[in-house]
């Protein structure tokens, strides 16, 4: 079973989706886009196995986006993943691919839908939300 996240370690929104994937016993190939972005290709695929354009996957917090006007409505899907790839940080995160499907995975528990596995023990967010119980269900 191959499970992909594009991972930013300095978000803990990431950090939490790993480890909930790391809780159903997978291992999955981490990739820190901020390093490793993704070729245009590879984002086209990722959007289309979401079943959406670029907009939704554009990040606005601590990014360039507004210098850019992103916003405007002037930017075609094309243009969009341009900016994308040359501002890896306009890619929000994370985003995980799995046997179940492809989606941003904000909050980090919605991870659990796309995760062919339950949770093998409690889990409880960094800041402290309780978000699986110790029998693997979701609270």
């Amino acid at each position: 079973m191959t499970i992909t996240i594009f991972h930013n370690p300095a978000c803990g929104t990431s950090r939490n989706t790993l480890a909930m994937i790391r809780n159903s016993g997978v291992e999955p190939t981490v990739i820190e886009y901020l390093k490793t972005p993704p070729t245009k290709a590879r984002l086209q695929a990722l959007l289309a196995a979401m079943g959406t354009g670029p907009r939704p996957l554009l990040r606005e917090k601590g990014t360039p986006y507004a210098e850019l006007d992103l916003a405007n409505e002037k930017w075609t899907d094309d243009e969009l993943l341009d900016c994308m790839l040359a501002h890896p940080i306009l890619i929000n995160r994370p985003v995980v691919e799995t046997p179940l499907g492809t989606r941003l995975c904000r909050p980090s528990e919605l991870v659990l839908d796309l995760l062919p596995q339950a949770q093998q023990a409690a889990f409880t967010k960094e800041d402290g939300e309780a978000v699986v119980n110790d029998k693997g269900e979701r609270v």
